[in-house]
């Protein structure tokens, strides 16, 4: 069974978005990543390890940890703060 963490401003950030439409997305892509954990974008670099979902204007930035089959969510994030 897959173990799903989430750092603690991660839930925060979802919590301030008012557009409801835009959160329900939000939360359907979280789920398509418990169920596909690789279905994000591979970071590189500074970020490798981690995974990336775009979800326009958001991205969410996640790690899978295939050894250990976990999840951790770290990050939502304005494309435009990257």
């Amino acid at each position: 069974m897959l173990d799903i963490n989430h750092s603690p401003e991660f839930l925060k950030k979802i919590e301030k978005i008012k557009n409801n439409a835009l959160k329900e997305k939000i939360k359907k892509q979280i789920a398509k990543i418990i169920e596909f954990p690789e279905i994000g974008k591979p970071m590189r670099y500074s970020r490798k390890g981690t995974r990336e979902l775009h979800i326009r204007p958001f991205r969410i930035s996640y790690a899978y940890l295939k050894g250990n089959n976990k999840i951790v969510f770290l990050d939502l994030y304005h494309k435009d703060e990257q």
